[in-house]
C-alpha cells in the first residue's frame, strides 16, 4: 500500500514589469507608479512565453501596488487565472524616501556611517528586519494555503527577504550579504516538500522572454 504523501508547493515569483519610477530610478517603495509601456510590454511577453510553453498556475497573488498588480492581470487574462490582491506582498515601505531619487533620498535623510538590520529606513520606514519578518510572514500565509502552483508578482526588496526567509538567511548589517537579483518581469520558481520541509529552487531571475535588444 503506498503512503498518502502530502503534495508539494510550486510557487512562482514574479517582479512587476518596468514603472515610471523605475524609467526615473527613483526609490519607489509603497509609492504607487504605473507600468510604463515597456512595463506592459514585457508583462504580454511573459504571458506568451509562459502560454506557449503551457504554464500553469492555480491563482495568482498580487501585491495591490498597481505596478504589481497590472503585471499580474496581464498574465491572468492570457492564461486564465483569478488574480487575489493582499497587502502583506506590498513593497517595503521606505519611509520619506519614497518616491525619491537616490540623490534625493541622501540630501533629505544623510545616510548612517553604520546601521543594523533593526534601523528604520527613511526616517520610520521598515528596517530590513522588520521586512523579513513581513516576507516570513507572507511566505507562512502562503504555505497555510492547499498545495498548488501559485504565482506571486510582487516587488524586489519583498522578494528577496522572502528568498532569504526560505534559505534560513537573516539581514545582515550594513546590508552586507547575499542578494538575489530580480529584474523587471524576471521570475525565480521554488518548490516545497512540506513532508521533508525541503526547499528546491529551480530558476533564479529568469528573462529570456525580454532580451535588452527588445
Amino acid at each position: 500500500m503506498m503512503e498518502n504523501r502530502p503534495q508539494p508547493f510550486y510557487i512562482t515569483l514574479l517582479r512587476h514589469g518596468e514603472s515610471v519610477g523605475n524609467a526615473e530610478s527613483r526609490w519607489q517603495g509603497q509609492a504607487d507608479y504605473p507600468l510604463t509601456d515597456t512595463g506592459r510590454a514585457q508583462a504580454r511577453a511573459l504571458a506568451q512565453r509562459w502560454k506557449s510553453e503551457n504554464a500553469k498556475f492555480d491563482l495568482i497573488l498580487a501585491s495591490p501596488l498597481v505596478r504589481a498588480l497590472e503585471t499580474a492581470e496581464i498574465v491572468a487574462q492570457a492564461l486564465n487565472v483569478e488574480v487575489e490582491s493582499d497587502p502583506l506582498w506590498l513593497e517595503r515601505d521606505n519611509g520619506e524616501f519614497a518616491g525619491l531619487t537616490p540623490s534625493e533620498a541622501r540630501l533629505k535623510i544623510p545616510p548612517l556611517p553604520f546601521y543594523t538590520p533593526y534601523d528604520f529606513v527613511g526616517g520610520d520606514g521598515e528596517g530590513d528586519w522588520e521586512l523579513f519578518l513581513r516576507a516570513g510572514q507572507a511566505l507562512h500565509s502562503l504555505l497555510r494555503r492547499s498545495p498548488a502552483r501559485y504565482l506571486v508578482v510582487t516587488h524586489g526588496g519583498l522578494l528577496n527577504q522572502f528568498m532569504h526567509a526560505i534559505i534560513g538567511v537573516v539581514p545582515q548589517a550594513n546590508n552586507a550579504g547575499a542578494r538575489f537579483r530580480f529584474e523587471n518581469t524576471s521570475f525565480a520558481q521554488v518548490v516545497y516538500f512540506p513532508n521533508q520541509h525541503r526547499w528546491v529552487i529551480d530558476r533564479l531571475n529568469d528573462r529570456a522572454h525580454w532580451k535588452e535588444e527588445n
